[in-house]
């Protein structure tokens, strides 16, 4: 079945597949819609089991010659994927800010450069991972990391183009090739990344987008033994259908999943800066997995950090997401407001008392007032689950031992801030469980630093080395530097 492109703005988005270096319509399309004004943008092909079928054949076929080439020869065709996305930073900026509601400023200052140098970076990485030797006393031992094979990609719709280049990077400059299956909420800039890679010149069949949902799209890929690795970022139900599915042929998974990271303000802190950067919190409405979701304050300063946030809060500016003032946009989908308002609803109809916010904004149908709900247990639901919304959560302590018990008191393990004098934050900080955690800062990350979680938020790292751990298959060459004479002593 044809579809037309879809026209965001100035900008015209393929809504077909992209297998083999070529575009392929579908037999059925599903309907796309922006979050900013619920207007309908078009709609997109759903891959089918043949689209999968393609799409795997094209990745295996590309797979033998992309793999041969070496990180230097693989290097200069990155090298200019990068640069074509940086050439479609207007058209990804435009179409992500329409079609997931993320801020057309944030795009263009974070995003976009991010995406680009996701590809790079990685790419030149890879040069490094040469063969290296370990000298014993009996052999020398040659550590290679090889290509593993099928790699499929899976991201949210929260940050599509930036996931989906964090994956792509180390897994093409690993030398494996691609099926990237975008969210079905916001796929288009993966599109405009098709169009990218294409004009990059990578190989045919190197880098495929299936679009589709998860539970049949998704599911199809996952499940396919010719899949070397699968990479995923999404939510914890999906993550253990997934690893279901991928366990049954012994593929590796890396599950980078949901948070409820603590958010620690100290009785020693800066609350000016703890209060301001608490209220960034509420950025992309809150559809941030490493948000400090859950403020947990010394009781000797909570008055006083609730008095310096809420000016903060209140001068946030809500609205359409392309317009520059903007802080706060939409939230993706009717089902997610829906899932967030239950949250609320539920926490204030046993007993919780909201600070501020509590319902949808004026704003628009999907728009979500920021929100702090306090007088709360720790055993609580709005506490213990993920909401991915505009709201926190606010809890009170009297010493570091119960900041830390709370903050270790949930299934969840990804992120965490800690606001303090410096060696007080680091010494909590050092105790709270976790895969990372900020002291007196949020948001800084290195492309050469371990990014995951622990317990339901996730399984394995990204970035840097543990990246091409997880997308490589290690081997040690083992030469012996005496002659090597065969024996049952050698057993």
């Amino acid at each position: 079945m044809s579809t037309e492109p879809l026209r965001i703005g100035d900008h015209l988005v393929s809504p077909d597949h992209y297998i083999d270096g070529a575009r392929v319509p579908g037999q059925r399309s599903f309907e796309l819609f922006s979050p900013i004004d619920q207007r309908v943008l078009g709609h997109v092909a759903e891959g089918d089991e043949e689209h999968v079928e393609a799409a795997i054949q094209a990745a295996q076929r590309a797979f033998a010659s992309w793999s041969a080439l070496t990180a230097a020869q693989r290097l200069p065709c990155l090298e200019r994927f990068a640069d074509e996305i940086g050439r479609r930073a207007q058209a990804l900026c435009a179409v992500e800010s329409t079609d997931a509601g993320v801020l057309l400023s944030r795009m263009q200052h974070g995003v976009v450069p991010r995406a680009m140098l996701n590809i790079r970076w990685f790419a030149r990485h890879a040069l490094e991972l040469q063969d290296r030797p370990i000298d014993t006393e009996q052999a020398r031992h040659i550590v290679r990391h090889d290509p593993a094979g099928v790699t499929v990609i899976i991201t949210p719709w929260n940050a599509p183009l930036m996931l989906s280049t964090w994956k792509l990077g180390p897994a093409l400059a690993a030398g494996n090739t691609c099926v990237l299956k975008p969210p079905e909420w916001a796929p288009l800039t993966c599109s405009l990344l098709a169009d990218a890679a294409d004009a990059a010149g990578l190989p045919p069949g190197v880098f495929n987008v299936v679009q589709g949902t998860g539970a049949t799209t998704g599911a199809r890929l996952v499940a396919d033994p010719r899949v070397a690795r699968v990479s995923f970022t999404g939510s914890v139900p999906t993550a253990r259908r997934i690893a279901q599915a991928a366990g049954a042929n012994l593929v590796p998974c890396s599950l980078e999943l949901g948070g409820k990271s603590p958010f620690i303000v100290l009785e020693d802190a800066d609350l000016d800066a703890a209060a301001a950067t608490a209220t960034l919190m509420y950025r992309n409405a809150g559809q941030v997995c490493l948000a400090g979701t859950r403020l947990l304050v010394h009781e000797q300063v909570a008055d006083e950090f609730v008095a310096r946030m809420r000016p903060l809060v209140d001068q946030l500016v809500i609205g359409d997401p392309r317009e520059e003032a903007t802080e706060v946009g939409p939230i993706i989908h009717p089902r997610q407001v829906e899932r967030v308002q239950g949250f609320v609803d539920r926490a204030v109809a046993g007993g919780a008392k909201l600070l501020w916010g509590g319902g949808r904004h004026a704003f628009g149908a999907l728009y979500f007032s920021p929100t702090l709900v306090t007088n709360l247990q720790q055993d609580d639901e709005i506490v213990q689950n993920e909401v991915f919304g505009p709201v926190l959560t606010l809890q009170t302590f009297g010493h570091d031992d119960e900041a830390v018990a709370l903050a270790n008191g949930t299934d969840y393990g990804l992120g965490g801030v800690c606001y303090g004098e410096t060696a007080h934050a680091t010494a909590v900080a050092e105790r709270v469980r976790t895969g990372f955690i900020w002291v007196n800062s949020f948001g800084i990350r290195d492309l050469a630093a371990p990014f995951g979680g622990i317990k339901r938020s996730g399984i394995g790292r990204e970035g840097g080395e543990w990246s091409f751990e997880f997308f490589c298959d290690v081997k040690d060459i083992v030469l012996p530097k005496k002659p090597f004479r065969a024996s049952f002593a050698h057993r």
